[in-house]
């Protein structure tokens, strides 16, 4: 990677020039994020995967600039207009918006007003007026009339014409006037149709509505872009164009010198005209542009912490489980699943009106509870949940059996998609879908890989935001919370096995084949028995994969197989094997770690080693706990200001964080109503909270929350 990129890179993510070096190399050695962030700290300096995922970012950014590069030069060398210095200000660009500028002037274009006066000879002429190099102007522009130029005032016109072009294609001109405009107010007015129609409403807000540029909210400004990509509203920036014009001309006459009389006329005319027809319309969109590219990027910052959170939630652990996906009409759909997410049994029992059959209901949960040995219950968060939820409170359970509220978002999709088919044949979509919520409790993460991250309920205007970047940001969360739990070697799903390491989806399919053709790995050096799965591979996932009971207990550890010596010498150094070491912290509390430092493991390896001892495969998630709403409230009627009320964080934005109080509506804490001063959101998704009603709009169906604790 050239010099110039790993400085930006390393200015940009506030690392070291080294760190970005060697992570680079380590990119194309084919290591993957999990793997350096985990396993090769001593090379990046202790850098975590949201960096290492940066710098991979910046890599593959830079690398299509240098794609993109070689084309523009390629270009311009073939029209023969390649100077070195034109050559030497592209090589060494680092941003997109300068390296378009410099080809801007060469770039192949449609056929323009200035084009067309080129055609008609008139060139020389603007060049001498560009270089405010004539005396007599009429005089000079009086040589230029042929049959294409009938007279002065055309020639005039058709040398304005490509004074203005050339303006407009100036990189010094360009980035003056995005200084300008990037200090300026975005203002939305309705359109004649946003007045006209209904569905404009919803950004009645913005109907009338400006903003400085430096300060307006990322949720704000996309949601005026969608209204102006729906037709509802209309948007610009509030430029001064007289002010920009004088600005224009008076760099011009700086640079150049003061013309005088008619040819300061001209020069102005043509100044004018690169700004209104010109320079305008093109500014006002790179700028905005510019800002929805940040207002993407918090957006998908918040999107991916929103999504770990989620993937992170407490699971109930392997218990046998049942599931209810709530309904009044059709019922509520109920499954039983054994402690490895298996389906056991269905049914549609009908507590709730129209056919209120509470007394059979019971009945039948009683049963299924009974027989299969259920041990938790999951109810979805839908329709007649709270319903649910009070009826299951009628039904004699078991010690130790406890209730939990579940998420149903992303489980309609799941139920409708090529996994669910292939793993349910022959069960509908509405088994499926509460089969989904049975194994979201029991595994969060395992059951929510299966999900498009974008179906799942978090984050605002993700389907506004850049697609690329979100996919990536997505793809990046997923797989670090995938490595950082870890995964069973010998139940992981394939779709959960895909996002291990190295794996991807085609080998994870492998190497369940090759599990159920073997009965199960008994060792991780038994996966280079996996048809294409090669010593790379390994190195990659094979510190990310558990495998319980085996005979070497590292291997269900965290500690990557290239370091099992190590352990084997912290073992022999006390006189004991390494089954009596692994798990067993006073023993590891006697452990040097410096004593084991080499050429090959520094300090931060080994100090990783002997906390994965003390407590082998430990996982980094809490457990998942109960929660109850308040008995007395069932409707958004039922509540009014001063009252203090539980509830669960469901969605968490820049502005906010939306909680579920037991109505149809979330309510929302907004950033100023969470008593920090400092205005941060530290609120997670599905944390329980205490919360107080500090308004209610019952007709616009609106809830104004602020935080207790």
């Amino acid at each position: 990677m050239k010099a110039i990129y790993i400085k930006y890179i390393s200015e940009y993510l506030q690392v070291k020039d080294w760190q970005v070096e060697n992570c680079a190399a380590l990119f194309e050695e084919g290591c993957t994020i999990p793997f350096i962030s985990r396993y090769r700290k001593e090379r990046t300096g202790g850098l975590d995967d949201e960096q290492v995922a940066g710098i991979r970012h910046w890599t593959d950014v830079f690398a299509e600039m240098e794609k993109r590069k070689a084309s523009i030069l390629a270009t311009i060398a073939s029209q023969e207009k390649l100077t070195p210095e034109l050559q030497s200000a592209i090589e060494v660009c680092v941003n997109a918006n300068e390296l378009e500028d410099l080809y801007l002037p060469f770039r192949p274009k449609r056929r323009t007003r200035a084009t067309i006066a080129k055609e008609a000879g008139l060139e020389p002429l603007a060049d001498k007026m560009f270089e405010v190099n004539v005396r007599n102007l009429e005089a000079e522009a009086s040589k230029f009339i042929n049959d294409n130029v009938p007279d002065v005032e055309a020639a005039l016109a058709g040398a304005r014409d490509i004074i203005a072009e050339r303006l407009s294609e100036s990189a010094k001109v360009r980035e003056t006037l995005r200084g300008i405009f990037r200090t300026r107010r975005v203002a939305s007015k309705v359109t004649k149709a946003g007045r006209e129609s209904e569905d404009a409403q919803k950004f009645q807000s913005y109907f009338d509505y400006s903003e400085p540029l430096s300060r307006i909210a990322a949720h704000r400004l996309l949601a005026i872009l969608r209204g102006q990509e729906e037709g509802w509203l209309s948007v610009k920036i509030d430029a001064d164009a007289e002010k920009c014009g004088n600005k224009l001309y008076y760099d011009f006459c700086q640079e150049k010198r003061y013309p005088a009389g008619a040819l300061a006329e001209q020069i102005r005319m043509a100044v004018d005209d690169a700004y209104k027809r010109l320079l305008e319309p093109s500014i006002t969109s790179e700028i905005l542009k510019e800002f929805k590219q940040k207002a993407d990027q918090e957006s998908i910052v918040v999107f991916g912490e929103n999504l770990k959170q989620l993937l992170l939630a407490a699971p109930v652990g392997q218990k046998r489980t049942m599931a209810i996906d709530p309904g009044f009409r059709n019922g509520c759909k109920t499954v039983c699943l054994d402690e490895h997410g298996n389906l056991l049994h269905h049914e549609i029992i009908y507590p709730h009106p129209p056919k209120n059959e509470k007394i059979k209901a019971i009945t039948a949960i009683g049963g299924m509870v009974e027989k299969y040995g259920i041990q938790a219950i999951a109810i979805g968060n839908g329709t007649a949940s709270r319903e649910t939820q009070e009826f299951i409170k009628r039904v004699p359970l078991p010690d130790g059996c406890k209730v939990f509220v579940v998420s149903e978002d992303g489980a309609s999709i799941y139920s409708a998609s090529d996994v669910a088919r292939e793993e349910f044949p022959d069960e509908d979509v509405t088994v499926r879908g509460a089969v989904s919520i049975g194994r979201r409790l029991m595994d969060p993460l395992a059951e929510l890989v299966k999900i498009d991250p974008k179906s799942l309920g978090v984050g605002q205007y993700q389907y506004d935001v850049d697609q690329t970047l979100l996919k990536e940001k997505l793809d990046n969360t997923v797989e670090s919370c995938v490595n950082t739990v870890g995964v069973n070697l010998n139940t992981a799903s394939p779709y959960l096995l895909s996002y291990v390491s190295g794996i991807g989806p085609a080998l994870a399919k492998g190497i369940v084949k090759a599990r159920s053709d073997r009965g199960g790995f008994r060792s991780r050096q038994d996966l280079l028995g996996v048809p294409r799965l090669g010593a790379k591979v390994f190195e990659q996932c094979a510190g990310f994969l558990r495998i319980p009971g085996a005979e070497n207990p590292l291997d269900n550890s965290a500690v990557h197989p290239e370091s099992y010596h190590i352990v084997s010498k912290m073992a022999e150094d006390l006189g004991v094997s390494v089954k009596d070491l692994v798990g067993n912290a006073k023993l590891c509390a006697e452990i040097h770690p410096e004593n084991y430092v080499d050429d090959d493991f520094g300090l931060p390896t080994v100090n990783d080693i002997v906390r994965e001892l003390a407590k082998p495969g430990r996982d980094p998630r809490e457990a998942a706990q109960e929660f109850s709403f308040a008995d007395d409230i069932h409707s958004i009627e039922d509540l009014h200001e001063g009252m203090e009320v539980p509830g669960i964080v469901t969605n968490i934005t820049a502005f906010g964080a939306f909680v579920d109080v037991g109505v149809h509506e979330n309510g929302l804490i907004h950033v100023s109503q969470m008593g920090r001063r400092d205005g941060k959101i530290t609120l997670k998704l599905h944390q329980h909270v205490t919360v107080r009603v500090i308004g209610v709009d019952l007709a616009r169906k609106r809830i104004s929350l602020r935080l207790v604790r």
